[in-house]
């Protein structure tokens, strides 16, 4: 190149990974052919691209910083090799644009300068670009009944690709997101984390949706506020009475007489033992107690002469 590599990308020899990237990026867009007819703006562009190679390249900068073009370009001498073998040679492969579109990462790098067909003036990114939103991103957020009962908190883990410091590469990074249940949570709540979605420099990041789904429990089924459960009772109790003993979400016991005849459409309702509302935790909906009633298989006609008579008086 016969050049120095720092001056080319006008920065000092001190300069990070960071500030070569923004060098390169601003330099490149300002004397790309395609963008600036002035003379000596292809050969200065040539010179970015090689400067850039180089310079983005922690073998082929060290060996630059320390021996200079001729040494990167004609190789290290024998005795400052550990191995004892020569550097291998750098030559630049002479193709600029190849530089220019690996570095932006695209094979047209000006199209996500236009904006409804409108090309923006360059010299350096301009504040004009708009910026489309990622479609939202939404994934099931597993509820246990206990869960939306008592309120709970779950910590999420996601991974996501985040820009870094130079605005032009991105690496992926962990974070942990915090969802603060609350009790009275209903199926089909949206929980939504604003633009934690994968960054990117020509894109809002999309919104991360948790939708609640709620887990089957052994014993009960939910009903809007209500939970129903379903005991298991004979005939003879159906007709004589009994007592029912439910374990609440809570850890208490409720024992509930049943002194009513129980027909296949009785139900029997306990109020306020039922899920908190979401709008007032102070408030609960009911406990809704059905029955599946097991009839015996046989009967002897004694026993059916008993129930007769039993039934006709």
């Amino acid at each position: 190149m016969g050049g120095d590599y720092y001056e080319t990308l006008e920065i000092n020899r001190d300069a990070t990974n960071a500030d070569i990237k923004k060098a390169y990026r601003r330099l490149a867009l300002k004397f790309h052919p395609n963008k600036n007819s002035e003379k000596g703006s292809s050969e200065k562009f040539s010179q970015l691209g090689e400067a850039y190679d180089v310079l983005s390249d922690l073998r082929k900068k060290a060996t630059y910083d320390k021996f200079g073009e001729d040494g990167l370009k004609g190789g290290i001498p024998l005795e400052f090799c550990e191995d004892g073998a020569w550097s291998s040679k750098y030559t630049y492969h002479g193709d600029p644009e190849k530089t220019f579109k690996q570095f932006f990462g695209s094979d047209n790098p000006f199209s996500v300068f236009y904006t409804n067909d409108a090309p923006l003036q360059f010299g350096g990114l301009q504040p004009g670009v708009v910026k489309t939103q990622d479609a939202p991103i939404e994934r099931d957020l597993h509820l246990s009944l206990d869960d939306l009962f008592h309120g709970c908190t779950k910590k999420i883990k996601i991974s996501r690709r985040v820009m870094n410091e130079d605005g032009c590469t991105s690496s992926i990074r962990d974070k942990i997101l915090t969802i603060v249940v609350k009790p009275g949570w209903k199926e089909g709540m949206k929980i939504t984390f604003p633009k934690e979605g994968d960054q990117g420099p020509n894109n809002v990041p999309a919104d991360i949706v948790f939708i609640v789904c709620q887990k089957s429990h052994p014993l009960f089924v939910r009903q809007n506020n209500d939970l129903i459960y379903k005991a298991q009772i004979s005939l003879e109790m159906a007709l004589t009475g009994f007592s029912v003993d439910v374990e609440t979400l809570d850890g208490r016991l409720l024992n509930i007489p049943i002194n009513e005849i129980v027909h296949p459409a009785y139900r029997k309702v306990v109020t306020g033992e039922g899920l908190p509302l979401f709008e007032d935790p102070s408030q609960r909906g009911n406990l809704i107690i059905t029955f599946d009633i097991k009839f015996p298989e046989k009967l002897s006609a004694e026993r059916k002469q008993l129930i007769k008579q039993a039934l006709s008086s």
